[in-house]
């Protein structure tokens, strides 16, 4: 019983706080809707202020754009407007321009009627006029121009000859004054010795019984020494002398040292000849060295090869018109540097040209060819530059000078070689060079005579003053000297001298 009266309540309690909880429920939701609907109607109130407002600006802004539209259509308009005023404007005045062309053109049409005219009226005016004048000197049209042409060439000629002349006259005292001065002051530096050398090939014996004993029984030791040393014994009656004959410098003087040391021993045979020989060729071997490597050094060019220096010291047993060929060299090679220093030349370069420019003189009688060429190629050969070796051979213009240094060492070697007392010359090439000299004068139409004077540095040419005019003694002149450069070879300058002579002669009687 207690149990069932806990359940009723429990039921009923259920029951009343269902009741009371949905009561208490829907009086909240009541009051929710009723919330939110003043808020619904809040957002709405506020929703419809800010569409008028919105509506609103809308509208202002279309009202600015329209009219900043209608402002740009009016200045657009107001453009158009400029633009069409100045177009109608230009276009006036092009027609303007065009009615003035017209007028223009019809103006010069009947100008070019008028010249016309005029030229027609002076073509006939001139044909009589050279029909009268035909008539008065007797010459055609033809003869006339030829006529004229020629006396206008004919003065072209005479003042072209006579502007040249002055060209020439400037050229010559202000190129003439400053390499006088160069060259003076370069010699004047250098102060060489001018003494010449000949290599010696006498050798003198004490007493002419030694031709016996040099000879030797049935001549073996003649030939034993002639074998040896490559030269030829010449042993004739010449008294206390024995002249050594041979092509190659050096091994004349191995045997001039072998024979003399052969003298002095006294031993003369076959084995004692080769011994002496050899030992000879050893010394002379050290002395060409230390005589190409002493030359190096006066000259003042170091860091050649050693077989340059060689060559070098071969120089000093060779001879070139009686001047020693290694002393000249030296020269050179100093005048090469003082000539480049003082126009403002490589001087090193020109002083290794100067110094190396006869290497090959050194073997030419062992190889065919020029000098400069061979003494060009073993400079090559053993590294020195392209500069220095087209030096050496263009020293002979045998070859086109590629340099200023080149031109240098064939000025130096000029020098050296031309001053007086340097080299001699026997009378067979001096009669020859004079005549070739004369030659080469007589050659040209109109000389009537010539002569080579001051030892062949000077050749006077007479001509025929009816053949030739002093316009042509000019031409004449340089002519002589274009064929002398081309033809001869010769040392320093010839100068050519064109002599034109005109006399009147008569009598009284």
């Amino acid at each position: 019983m207690p149990e069932l009266v806990v359940i009723i309540v429990a039921a009923v309690s259920a029951i009343v706080g269902i009741a009371v909880g949905f009561v208490a429920r829907r009086i909240v939701a009541t009051s929710g809707v009723k919330h939110a609907e003043h808020y619904a109607e809040r957002l709405v109130a506020e929703a419809r202020t800010k569409q008028k407002e919105i509506v609103l600006e809308g509208k202002d802004e279309a009202l600015h754009l329209r009219r900043a539209a209608e402002e740009e259509a009016r200045e657009q308009r107001a453009t158009l407007q400029r633009t069409e005023q100045r177009l109608l404007d230009r276009e006036e005045a092009l027609d303007r321009k065009i009615a003035a062309l017209e007028e223009r053109d019809a103006a010069l049409a009947d100008r070019v009627r008028d010249l016309e005219t005029e030229k027609s009226q002076l073509a006939e005016l001139q044909q009589r006029q050279l029909t009268e004048l035909e008539r008065v000197s007797g010459l055609s049209v033809n003869e006339a121009r030829e006529s004229l042409i020629g006396r206008i060439v004919d003065e072209a000629e005479a003042e072209a000859q006579h502007r040249v002349r002055e060209i020439e006259r400037h050229a010559t005292e202000e190129g003439d004054d400053k390499a006088r001065r160069i060259l003076t002051t370069v010699m004047q530096r250098i102060a060489a010795d001018h003494t010449s050398e000949a290599t010696v090939t006498v050798v003198h014996l004490p007493n002419d019984e030694m031709k016996g004993r040099i000879i030797g029984r049935e001549g073996r030791n003649i030939r034993a020494l002639e074998q040896a040393t490559g030269v030829d014994l010449i042993i004739d009656d010449t008294p206390e002398a024995v002249v050594l004959s041979g092509f190659d410098p050096v091994r004349r003087e191995v045997a001039r040292m072998a024979l003399e040391k052969l003298i002095s021993d006294g031993r003369i045979h076959p084995g004692r000849i080769e011994e002496t020989v050899a030992k000879c060729q050893s010394e002379i071997e050290v002395v060409m060295r230390q005589a190409g490597e002493q030359a190096a050094y006066d000259a003042g060019v170091p860091g050649l090869h050693p077989e340059l220096i060689k060559l070098i010291g071969r120089l000093k047993y060779r001879t070139s018109y009686g001047q020693n060929v290694l002393d000249h060299v030296v020269e050179t090679a100093r005048l090469a540097g003082m000539l480049a220093a003082e126009i403002g030349a490589n001087v090193s370069d020109s002083k290794k040209g100067g110094l190396l420019h006869d290497i090959g003189k050194a073997v030419d009688h062992e190889v065919e060819g020029p000098h400069a060429a061979i003494g060009g190629d073993i400079a090559l050969r053993y590294g020195v530059s392209a500069v220095v070796c087209n030096a050496i051979a263009a020293h002979h213009q045998e070859v086109e000078q590629e340099s200023v240094e080149a031109t240098v060492v064939q000025i130096a070697d000029a020098i050296s070689a031309s001053r007086p007392g340097a080299r001699g010359e026997n009378l067979d090439n001096y009669v020859k060079r004079l005549d070739d000299l004369q030659q080469i004068a007589l050659s040209f139409a109109g000389v009537e005579r010539c002569f080579a004077i001051q030892a062949g540095r000077e050749i006077r040419i007479l001509v025929r003053p009816e053949d030739i005019d002093d316009i042509a003694s000019s031409r004449l002149a340089r002519d002589v000297v274009k064929k002398i450069e081309e033809q001869l070879q010769y040392p320093g300058q010839i100068k050519v001298t064109v002599i034109r002579e005109t006399r009147a002669v008569d009598y009284a009687r």
